[in-house]
C-alpha cells in the first residue's frame, strides 16, 4: 500500500508567519503615514509668548487681542490689584491706567464730541487694570474668578476682538500675537 505524499508542515507555517509579518509591516507603514500627514497638515502650535507681569502703565499702547479689563473706582485699589495679579499664572501681561490717564485717553477718543467732553471729569472715569492672558486661558472663567477675588472692582469685562469685530461694519486691522497693536 502506497502512502499519500505528505506536505511538510514547515512551508505552511513559514507562509503563515510571512503573512502575519506582511500585515504588521503594512500596518506600521500606514500608521507612520497617518502620523506624518497629520503633522504636515496641522498648523503649528503658536509659540508661547513670554510672561511679563510687572504692572506697567498702559500709556499710548493699544491692546487689540483677547484681554480682561478690571475697572476700579480708586487708583490705590487699582495699584493693589495690579500688584496682586503679578503672581497670577493666567496673566501674561499686566497694564495699569489711573483715573487721570483714563480721562486723558477719553479726551483723545472723543475729541470730536464736545457734548461728551464738557460733562466728563477725571473722577467720573474708573482706574483700570488690563490683563493679557496666557494662551489657552479660559478668560470667561478667569473673569468670574477675579470678580470673586476682587470685590472692589466695579466691573470686569472680557474684551474679545473677534466678538467685537463681528459687530462692526468695517474690518479692523489684524492684531499681532502679542495682543498689542
Amino acid at each position: 500500500m502506497e502512502q499519500p505524499e505528505r506536505t511538510p508542515k514547515a512551508p505552511r507555517r513559514l507562509l503563515w508567519v510571512l503573512g502575519v509579518v506582511a500585515v504588521l509591516v503594512v500596518a506600521a507603514v500606514v500608521t507612520t503615514a497617518v502620523v506624518v500627514l497629520n503633522r504636515v497638515t496641522d498648523p503649528p502650535a503658536p509659540a508661547a509668548l513670554p510672561r511679563d507681569t510687572v504692572p506697567v502703565p498702559l500709556g499710548e499702547r493699544e491692546l487689540c487681542g483677547l484681554r480682561l479689563a478690571m475697572f476700579i473706582d480708586a487708583d490705590e485699589h487699582m495699584n493693589t490689584a495690579a500688584q496682586a495679579l503679578r503672581g497670577d499664572p493666567k496673566a501674561r501681561r499686566v497694564f495699569t491706567e489711573t483715573k487721570a490717564q483714563a480721562y486723558e485717553r477719553f479726551k483723545k477718543l472723543f475729541a470730536n464730541k464736545p457734548e461728551l467732553l464738557e460733562n466728563a471729569t477725571p473722577d467720573a472715569l474708573p482706574a483700570a487694570v488690563h490683563l493679557v492672558p496666557v494662551a489657552g486661558t479660559d478668560v470667561e472663567a478667569w473673569a468670574n474668578e477675579l470678580r470673586q477675588r476682587f470685590p472692589e472692582a466695579k466691573d470686569i469685562d472680557v474684551l474679545d476682538p473677534a466678538r467685537i469685530a463681528a459687530q462692526l461694519t468695517t474690518t479692523p486691522p489684524p492684531c499681532p500675537p502679542s495682543g498689542e497693536g
